[in-house]
């Protein structure tokens, strides 16, 4: 079994249940299940053949869901991508990735004309329109010109309702998800049928999902944890999704309101905005049976106010793009446990380790590795990194974790230099290649730093040889280069960075002046 053949089985068995409601508008499973066989036949006549890549660059939208679902129908392999990305990164991503297809929002497409003469590989762009009910007549004007350009709608509709898909094995390629990378550049996971099959339906056993819940869909699709929880396992239960294009706390009120939703999945950013929001009526969500948080670790004191505020209970857990991605969640059978990441789901195993990979005690911390259905095949391309974090069969999480008596699992620390900004990670050295390739910065150290906000901001330490270089200099530099969320908060320059005896820069050394200064 997989994602696209469970979604067909479960059109069956809910024909006429609402699959998702978008601004305003509802589709039903059977409608969900026709427009992916549609899409995936269109494909096929555009060219496309089953192991090619296709890369989303999508919001939240039916568009994504189709085009995720229709491209795995046709046995390809889905690259999500995050639009906000600069088009330097995500050129990179779609060269490395080996990109045949583009499945991107027509608001970017000044973008795509502007870049596909520098992308050999994608032989064609396919350009949705941002509203439902849009004037594709008129889009195929503006897009006629450009031989590589079509639009959604017209792929959809030269699709054929009987197509049949080829057979796909579990260890096929899926999808390809980008991670950003210690050396500055993306490592691309690749998650196999069996990979995202599994940990979708034990995740949604082990938090109880079925086909009267609600989701609350607006952890952003391209990123793995929306993927799986608040996506896949929902649509393999016959769920209803309530797809928000853009997170606000508004909307959530909402929603809250009016579809009476039963689940919320969000990062600790999402639950601080809602738990603050001044306008926000606590019984326009009373309607939620469980709250599912991840992406980072939620300030227990957040935790414990907005359970108490929304008489609801929040499961934390954990999870990485590497294992598709849930491998921990508090259980919903017992008390959760603050500050836990909770216990391994189903079918998975974690453990905490020492540097020579023997089990620790409990109590002490080590190295959380994984190991299960859901760990990937390896990094695409990259056979080293590959070597160096999948080990007899365990993926090394580069985490620092321990674990409690009754098997719950604490992350204690990040192994890794890892900034997480709103549930996005951000590795320093990536924006230290950005710093270091501006002519007049001598030295950079970037490392996270508290926010109320975000749970983390990136701060960046300087050496610059022009006195007069400021700091929105850097900061609109940062931002023609980098994603918004990975651009600093704010910019430190410095005589000098602390170094020891090698000449290597000496992290520690600023977060402990960062730590002083905090105090």
């Amino acid at each position: 079994m997989n994602l696209s053949s469970q979604l067909h089985e479960t059109a069956k068995l809910f024909s006429a249940k609402t699959a998702y409601h978008f601004m305003g508008q509802s589709t039903t499973y059977a409608e969900l299940d026709g427009a992916v066989t549609k899409f995936a036949s269109g494909l096929e006549k555009l060219g496309v053949k089953q192991g090619d890549h296709i890369g989303l660059l999508l919001g939240n939208s039916p568009h994504f869901v189709i085009g995720l679902y229709g491209a795995l129908r046709l046995g390809a392999t889905v690259i999500p991508i995050n639009p906000i990305y600069t088009p330097d990164e995500i050129g990179y991503i779609l060269n490395n990735g080996d990109v045949k297809v583009v499945v991107a929002l027509d608001l970017l497409l000044p973008l795509a004309e502007k870049m596909h003469q520098f992308l050999p590989k994608v032989e064609n762009f396919i350009i949705c329109e941002t509203l439902p009910g849009s004037d594709s007549s008129q889009f195929e004007k503006v897009l006629s010109p450009i031989t590589k350009m079509k639009s959604f709608t017209s792929v959809l509709q030269s699709g054929d309702l009987s197509f049949k898909g080829p057979e796909l094995l579990e260890d096929d390629t899926a999808l390809i998800l980008y991670t950003s990378g210690t050396t500055g550049k993306p490592k691309g996971a690749m998650l196999s049928h069996k990979n995202l099959y599994s940990n979708a339906k034990d995740s949604g056993d082990y938090l109880h999902i079925n086909d009267k819940d609600r989701i609350i869909t607006t952890l952003p699709m391209f990123h793995v944890f929306c993927l799986t929880v608040a996506l896949n396992a929902p649509l393999m239960n016959g769920a209803t999704l309530l797809i928000v294009p853009k997170f606000s706390p508004k909307e959530i009120f909402r929603l809250g309101k009016e579809y009476e939703p039963t689940v919320f999945a969000g990062v600790p950013t999402m639950y601080n905005f809602i738990y603050q929001y001044p306008e926000g009526d606590p019984d326009d969500l009373k309607s939620l049976r469980l709250c599912i948080s991840g992406g980072s670790a939620m300030p227990v004191a957040l935790l414990n106010n907005f359970e108490k505020k929304f008489n609801v209970v929040v499961s934390e857990g954990y999870g990485l793009s590497e294992s598709s991605p849930v491998t921990c969640f508090n259980p919903l059978d017992r008390p959760r446990k603050a500050g836990s990441i909770g216990k391994s789901i189903l079918n998975v195993e974690n453990k905490v380790v020492d540097e020579l990979g023997e089990e620790v005690p409990v109590g002490v911390v080590g190295e959380l590795i994984v190991r299960g259905p859901n760990v990937m095949k390896g990094y695409y391309k990259m056979p080293e990194e590959t070597a160096a974090t999948l080990r007899d069969g365990w993926l090394y999480t580069g985490d620092l974790a321990k674990k409690d008596e009754d098997g719950y699992f604490y992350i204690v620390d990040r192994k890794k230099d890892m900034v997480i900004v709103g549930g996005y990670n951000v590795y320093p050295r990536e924006v230290e290649e950005i710093l270091y390739d501006h002519p007049d910065v001598v030295e950079a150290a970037v490392l996270g730093v508290p926010d109320l906000n975000f749970g983390e901001a990136v701060k960046c330490y300087v050496v610059s040889k022009n006195p007069n270089l400021t700091e929105k200099d850097l900061l609109d530099y940062c931002s023609q280069h980098l994603a918004k969320y990975k651009v600093p908060s704010s910019i430190e320059f410095l005589e000098e960075l602390p170094k020891n005896t090698t000449g290597k820069i000496l992290r520690r050394a600023l977060k402990e002046q960062v730590k002083q200064t905090s105090k």
